[in-house]
């Protein structure tokens, strides 16, 4: 691959805090939901926790919104000098180097895992894993689904933008947002009616309906039409911008509308209507996130930057860290969950942190010495996370 072409970088982006934020909470709610399936930390978390997977819609969002708006605005400004393989190496080496670690440290000690029983190291290279899994046998490591959805829509994203970029009009993208997520919708509930009628002996809402990347395209495709209207509809985005605070609460309201939704997880309801409606009040959120105006975006809050800048490695470590403490910690410390809490806390901090600082910065580091570097520059890092 030809990674020497130069490109014009996007101007810099500076971190929003109402992004970091939403990131911040969302990662933590997630490992508030794996806790329950890894272990869990104490009953009186229990009711928070329900619903922590709904952090991984956040995600998509911001995923879609973060690396679609630059790679956009790159096309509109100098299609020319957009390149296709500096795209996809940024992502390879801001992906690969975190997850290739956590997946060998899993691979080699057994002990460490959540689960004994691990899929084939070629279902987590080849990123096929949300697609193949037999979670029945094979739950270890399960969170990686997530990170394939993200990997499929790094690679087909850029190829699309590339080939509607100035072909299509607004109408006919909306109109293919409409279809996709209307078709995404019909085909839940036929997969839903389909194994529903059939009762097969095993996990099959995880398998079939949950993990696949065509079920998990409303939060994406709502992060990337953020991305069109900031890029293509600036008017708009700034009046959204203005009016960020009434964004928020009507996020909020269309959130509780896909808690209600939601309410029998594995339903028919929830999985036609509800995704789309939590992709919706997902992006809402970050819209508002994005304002420097919002009630969420106007102020820095101590310690929320970090665990955002962390996320990617916490959510690669996480499910470690609550074993860790399940198995070797726990048993030293009184029954006090206030304190075993607290350990659980401070153990993914650190798992999440030496994964960091040890890995993925430097990783980080030699992908801006990488030659072709500014090309298809695109800032925000990876949000990819899970539900599971």
């Amino acid at each position: 691959m030809n990674l020497a072409a130069a490109a014009v970088s996007p101007p810099s982006t500076p971190r929003l805090p109402g992004l970091d934020l939403l990131r911040a909470l969302a990662i933590a709610w997630v490992m508030l939901f794996h806790s329950v399936w890894v272990g869990g930390v104490g009953p009186d978390w229990d009711g928070l926790a329900r619903f922590g997977w709904v952090g991984v819609d956040v995600f998509f969002v911001l995923s879609g919104f973060l690396i679609g708006a630059p790679l956009l605005r790159q096309l509109q400004e100098a299609p020319a000098h957009f390149s296709l393989a500096g795209f996809y190496v940024r992502r390879a080496w801001r992906i690969l180097p975190a997850y290739l670690t956590v997946l060998a440290v899993y691979l080699a000690f057994p002990v460490l895992r959540e689960h004994p029983n691990l899929e084939s190291a070629w279902k987590f290279l080849s990123f096929s894993f949300n697609l193949l899994v037999d979670y029945a046998r094979n739950p270890a490591f399960s969170h990686a689904w997530s990170l394939c959805v993200e990997e499929h829509f790094y690679l087909l994203f850029p190829l699309l933008a590339l080939g509607l970029s100035g072909r299509v009009k607004s109408w006919q993208l909306l109109a293919l947002f409409a279809a996709l997520v209307l078709g995404g919708v019909a085909l839940r509930g036929a997969i839903w009616q389909h194994y529903t009628a059939l009762q097969p002996d095993r996990p099959w809402f995880i398998e079939a309906l949950y993990y696949p990347t065509w079920s998990r395209l409303d939060a994406l495709l709502v992060g990337v039409l953020l991305a069109v209207a900031q890029v293509h509809r600036p008017r708009w985005w700034a009046w959204a911008q203005h009016h960020a605070n009434a964004v928020l609460a009507l996020g909020l309201l269309v959130l509780g509308l896909a808690w209600w939704l939601f309410r029998a997880r594995t339903g028919l309801l929830a999985n036609t209507l509800g995704w789309p409606v939590l992709a919706a009040a997902a992006g809402l959120l970050v819209l508002a996130g994005a304002s420097p105006h919002s009630l969420i975006g106007r102020w820095r809050l101590p310690g929320v930057a970090w665990i955002a800048a962390i996320s990617y490695s916490l959510y690669l470590s996480h499910k470690l860290a609550l074993h860790a403490v399940q198995t070797w910690l726990l048993p030293w410390l009184p029954e006090l969950a206030a304190l075993q809490f607290a350990a659980y806390v401070a153990v993914i901090l650190l798992f999440g942190a030496a994964l960091h600082y040890a890995v993925e910065r430097p990783g980080l580091r030699w992908r801006d010495r990488w030659p072709g570097r500014a090309s298809s520059h695109v800032q925000p890092p990876s949000v990819a996370v899970t539900s599971r």
